[in-house]
């Protein structure tokens, strides 16, 4: 009997330590479970992802190319701006195409990509591009009906089909239209960048001076005092009403006021989109020649020196929305004809090649050097000042107005406007 006993605890004390044995062998590591017959693996790597081919920067197109590389297949999950109709990532090299961007500054971009297991990789942050579908165009008109054009920024230039031969003054830029007018109320325009040009509808034989965009309208100053407006992209114009007789050289526009300058220091203005135009106080009695606006503040200029025995300051300004005008300090004692604005420096130039420039926001004007002594009108755009003048001359300045250089003109024709796409 005992014998029995101890044969059945024996059997016992032998199924309890094999059952232990069996425990032991199915659980090793956090990610491996072991059975008798398979033996299981969790996946806790995440895929890892970089960029391989960045979005060439500026680009016009619209839904450029992208090329990132992962460590594993997975989802691709997009952040910020972009996206794409392709969500699923190979292990190597993925070339994805982003969907249909507008123009602007994409910088918020990031990618990031799940492996079958949920593992999340590191979020990949796409290298910043900007979109830009229609090139950026500086485009010049001058004597004879003649329009050139630049798209390396001013660097070199090509002569444009030109459907007038009047002199043309002046060109804007607005709704992806140029319009330039000149002589006998002559008014040409472009919808293709530049490229080519047609007649508009003029209501005036008058010559027109200056012109320029705000709030989908364009509008253009002439002698006499002559203002006329258009709604339909520079399709047509109309006469608008206007308060003087002297004639206007210069018109500019911004927060939702037109601004237009011209003899005897006239200035009249606009808050009714163009259509009448009211006196503003000037107590400087000197022609200016053209207007430009930035920083919250309209600067005009024109005649300066001393004229028997009268003092003239070529620079006024306004910091009321062109209601009341002072004048700046310069050193210029000639006739300045073109000023503009462009990263925070109002610069100006004149006929004999001299130019100033002021970064106190217009106060105070100092002279710089410059390469010519035959300019006419001056633009910004892409951090560049472009200026104009007579025979065809073009010089640049990339330093914020400090120096210039010659561009190389396709033309010995006199340039009187100049203005840039964007």
């Amino acid at each position: 009997m005992n014998k029995v006993l101890f044969i059945i605890l024996i059997s016992l004390f032998s199924l309890t330590v094999f059952s232990c044995a069996k425990k032991s062998s199915s659980s090793s590591s956090d990610n491996t479970t072991t059975s008798d017959d398979t033996t299981t693996t969790t996946d806790t790597t995440a895929p890892v992802i970089a960029e391989v081919t960045a979005v060439t920067t500026p680009t016009n197109d619209t839904t450029p190319n992208y090329t990132f590389s992962s460590t594993e297949a997975g989802t691709i999950t997009y952040g910020g701006s972009c996206s794409s109709g392709t969500t699923s990532a190979t292990s190597g090299n993925n070339t994805i195409t982003f969907t249909s961007l507008s123009d602007g500054t994409y910088s918020n971009c990031t990618i990031t990509v799940t492996d079958s297991a949920g593992n999340v990789s590191n979020n990949l942050t796409i290298t910043s591009f900007i979109v830009d579908e229609i090139p950026s165009v500086f485009v010049a008109v001058g004597a004879s009906g003649n329009i050139v054009r630049s798209t390396d920024n001013g660097a070199s230039w090509d002569n444009a089909t030109s459907p007038t031969a009047n002199r043309l003054n002046g060109v804007t830029f607005g709704n992806n239209t140029f319009v330039a007018v000149g002589y006998s109320g002559n008014i040409v325009r472009s919808t293709d960048n530049g490229t080519t040009w047609d007649n508009a509808t003029s209501p005036t034989g008058q010559n027109l001076n200056g012109v320029t965009f705000g709030n989908n309208t364009f509008v253009a100053v002439a002698y006499s005092g002559n203002i006329v407006r258009s709604t339909d992209n520079g399709s047509s114009f109309d006469n608008a009403t206007s308060p003087t007789a002297n004639y206007l050289l210069g018109v500019t526009f911004a927060n939702n006021t037109f601004v237009a300058v011209g003899g005897q220091g006239n200035i009249v203005r606009s808050t009714d989109n163009g259509s009448s135009f009211d006196n503003a106080t000037n107590s400087n009695g000197n022609t200016l020649e053209e207007v430009t606006f930035g920083n919250n503040t309209f600067v005009a200029v024109g005649y300066g020196g001393i004229y028997g025995t009268t003092i003239y300051k070529g620079i006024v300004r306004s910091v009321d929305n062109g209601s009341n005008w002072d004048n700046a300090t310069s050193q210029n004692t000639t006739v300045l004809i073109g000023v503009t604005f462009g990263n925070n420096t109002f610069v100006g130039v004149d006929y004999l090649g001299n130019i100033v420039r002021s970064t106190d926001n217009g106060s105070s004007f100092d002279n710089v050097t410059e390469p010519t002594s035959f300019n006419r009108k001056v633009t910004f755009g892409n951090n560049t000042f472009v200026g104009v003048g007579y025979s065809g001359n073009i010089m640049t300045s990339t330093d914020n107005g400090s120096s210039w250089d010659n561009a190389t003109s396709p033309t010995t024709k006199d340039l009187y406007g100049i203005t840039f796409s964007k």
